[in-house]
């Protein structure tokens, strides 16, 4: 595979480009190597699900669109980012198990964890922020035939 790789999308910041930006990603990772029906990708769909929500959601309208951002550097490191243009970085919010919100970034945080990664937030020269994770790539092992049989 090529030392790297990198794809991006900009979305307007309406409720049905979740969906698209999660099928966006999920598609180029497919290209990349990463089986849609894998334990990584599903966690890798409830992630951007997450990232894409809150570009949409907590921008107050200040933020048009929104970007998402796919890299993939020597088939080591994945980092998927969404940009948006609203200034206010994300806040750590007290999610207490009646709220309906406020959840997002811990369970980015945690399942980013569980696989190994980081989450970080950077603003961008134009006065928005990018959330980003960080993650170990690591695409399953084709599976192997059992000795006397052959492959399709």
């Amino acid at each position: 595979m090529a030392d790297h790789l990198e794809s991006s999308v900009t979305l307007p910041s309406v409720p049905a480009s979740v969906s698209a930006a999660r099928s966006y990603v999920l598609t180029a990772l497919a290209e990349w190597g990463l089986p849609a029906d894998t334990d990584v990708a599903e966690t890798i769909r409830l992630i951007v699900s997450e990232l894409a929500t809150n570009a949409v959601q907590h921008t107050l309208g200040q933020s048009p669109t929104f970007t998402v951002d796919i890299a993939l550097d020597r088939d080591e490191h994945l980092r998927i980012g969404v940009t948006d243009s609203h200034p206010r970085f994300p806040k750590r919010l007290p999610a207490a198990v009646q709220q309906d919100n406020g959840r997002g970034m811990v369970i980015i945080r945690w399942l980013t964890a569980e696989c190994g990664g980081k989450l970080r937030v950077r603003p961008t020269r134009e006065g928005g922020k990018t959330v980003f994770i960080e993650l170990p790539w690591t695409v399953p092992a084709q599976p192997v035939p059992a000795a006397g049989q052959q492959e399709p």
